[in-house]
């Protein structure tokens, strides 16, 4: 019988942490959080009353990373580190989610333009009954945005499913006038924190 190759599991199906992932060398698969039906409920993503945007996604962070340990029990599946990353936007003090369409959308990269607000980057590691977590904070100032240059970037979809309504590593890099901060924390995966947490759990990192 062969070894079985040593690996992290990740609770994530964003294609951004996958390529940070292999950027740096980290041997992973994906587990998919909905793939039992033993499993408990998914993770309820709304955020609580008078929660902080930090509390919030530290929370939401360890919530998900549990969910994908439970749901490695439940398969049985080779006792590895589970990863699991969650990423917001903070304007003014308000969380900025995934817009669930193009106005919504339209709205977030309004209030954006022209303005500097923070990405909250929180990674968690679960291994047995032992979880690490950090965080990343980054801020990032966007030109002002013409409402041609907003209704052409919500043509190319590319809001869809980022918070804040934009991906800087995509065609709204070109928005950003200055990033203080972690550019993988920005893209979702601050790649720091995460080498941090691993080695923590004496995984191989570079």
């Amino acid at each position: 019988m062969g070894t079985i190759q040593r690996r992290i599991y990740l609770c994530s199906q964003d294609p951004r942490r996958r390529e940070l992932l292999k950027q740096i060398g980290i041997n992973f698969e994906v587990l998919l959080l909905r793939c039992d039906p033993r499993r408990s409920s998914d993770v309820n993503e709304t955020p609580l009353h008078d929660e902080s945007a930090e509390v919030y996604v530290r929370r939401l962070c360890q919530e998900k990373v549990r969910a994908g340990s439970e749901s490695l029990r439940l398969r049985n599946l080779p006792l590895f580190p589970v990863l699991a990353a969650e990423t917001v936007i903070v304007f003014n003090g308000q969380i900025l989610r995934k817009p669930v369409n193009a106005n919504q959308a339209a709205d977030m990269l309004r209030q954006l333009s022209g303005h500097e607000h923070q990405v909250l980057s929180a990674v968690a590691v679960v291994l047995g009954n032992r979880t690490e977590v950090a965080l990343s904070v980054s801020s990032v100032r966007f030109a002002r945005l013409s409402e041609d240059r907003i209704s052409r970037y919500l043509r190319s979809g590319e809001y869809a499913g980022k918070a804040g309504a934009y991906a800087m590593q995509g065609l709204a890099g070109a928005f950003v006038e200055h990033l203080a901060g972690s550019y993988s924390g920005v893209m979702g995966l601050p790649l720091s924190e995460t080498v941090d947490l691993l080695q923590r759990f004496d995984y191989p990192t570079p």
